[in-house]
């Protein structure tokens, strides 16, 4: 049994994506985000996992998450909120995040394969064809990171790795490897927290809700 979750929060003008404020307003901004995070929704929605699962913070939980299993987020700072989500998970679990709707079933491929061998792209320098990893991390171009799966979850390996800072993944990395587990790079993939980062995922992926919206807004001018 594989699961896939979404760690997301509810996209209310002034509490999700303040970094794009200004120059887009907060309302402006909480659209941008709602669109994202449907468009991760869809992408979840049709991967061939058993369970999907959205971790929430929020009341209002998304129409795109009909069928998810709808977890209420822990209090705490970010690594305290996914370490919980990772003690809760009894199966192979792949997380990702809100803020790439890039997202397609490709880029996480590798993570869902359970079993067998897989080409690899690791840190250490595994070569293709090297048993199938037991984590997987997905590097953000800000230095953290936007997808994080394990075979056998354990919250252990991401509590006290500090957050949202341009370290964030490699430390994310570390630790994965200090706990001795073999883990496999995904594809590096940018995350929507400026201006410039929304015009160029705008750019990458122009077909999802998130760059019609940011047409909308822009005009295709930001």
């Amino acid at each position: 049994m594989t699961a896939v979750a979404v760690i997301a929060k509810e996209c209310l003008p002034g509490r999700v994506k303040t970094r794009l404020t200004p120059p887009f307003t907060p309302e402006e901004a909480a659209a941008l985000a709602a669109a994202a995070l449907d468009d991760t929704l869809e992408v979840v929605g049709a991967l061939p996992v058993d369970r999907r699962v959205l971790y929430f913070d929020g009341d209002a939980v998304p129409e795109a998450a009909a069928g998810f299993d709808v977890i209420a987020q822990a209090s705490g700072e970010l690594d305290e909120r996914l370490a919980h989500l990772f003690d809760l998970m009894d199966e192979p679990t792949l997380l990702v995040g809100m803020d790439t709707p890039q997202l397609t079933p490709a880029l996480v491929a590798a993570a869902l394969a359970v079993g067998g061998r897989v080409p690899v792209r690791s840190a250490a320098g595994r070569t293709p064809g090297a048993p199938a990893p037991d984590a997987w991390l997905g590097p953000a171009a800000d230095g953290g990171f936007w997808a994080l799966a394990m075979r056998e979850p354990d919250g252990a390996v991401i509590r006290g790795v500090p957050m949202s800072r341009d370290d964030t993944g490699r430390r994310q990395l570390e630790r994965l490897e200090a706990a001795g587990l073999v883990v496999g790079l995904l594809d590096e993939l940018t995350d929507v927290d400026t201006a410039g980062s929304a015009a160029s995922v705008a750019l990458a992926a122009p077909g999802t809700r998130f760059a019609r919206r940011h047409r909308e807004l822009t005009g295709g001018r930001r």
